[in-house]
């Protein structure tokens, strides 16, 4: 199958005088329009995708050739899938509020001031990232496991 496409304008007003030859050489060459293709994607690499949205398709009758003409936009996958990730961490973050919410109310009360004596500051800070608990929290989680690190996340997200 061999696929080509140009990117020319797009409806029939905007048409420059080159597009409307090579249109017509098109036809002249016994190629189809395909009607009722919408989006018409092109991956040329995991992360980047060339994407056709509304083109005019034509197939050529003698063999797996097609001819597409639309404006083309390049997609960027990457940025695509942290877009769609942040979405559905916004979208779980309610759900979790409610499910704990006697441990979220604790929590608000529970921001006394902590002997952090004996207890590296980083530790904390990990584990503050690890299981989302305020400072005190996690000074207490670190103290009840003698500095455990892992103890002391588990602990807190059970």
């Amino acid at each position: 199958m061999c696929l080509c496409f140009l990117a020319l304008g797009g409806d029939a007003s905007a048409r420059s005088r080159s597009e409307k030859k090579c249109r017509k050489a098109m036809e002249r060459l016994g190629m189809k329009a395909i009607t009722g293709v919408s989006r018409v994607t092109i991956k040329q690499s995991k992360t980047a995708t060339f994407v056709l949205l509304k083109p005019d398709v034509f197939k050529s009758s003698q063999s797996e050739t097609y001819v597409m003409f639309g404006v083309v936009k390049m997609e960027d996958m990457d940025a695509q899938l942290l877009t769609e990730a942040a979405e559905q961490s916004k979208a779980s973050v309610p759900s979790s509020i409610i499910s704990k919410g006697e441990q979220s109310v604790a929590e608000a009360q529970d921001d006394e001031v902590v002997d952090e004596t004996g207890i590296d500051k980083k530790d904390v800070e990990l584990v503050m990232a690890q299981a989302p608990v305020s400072r005190s929290r996690a000074v207490k989680a670190l103290k009840a496991a003698d500095g455990d690190i892992v103890s002391a996340i588990m602990e807190l997200t059970n």
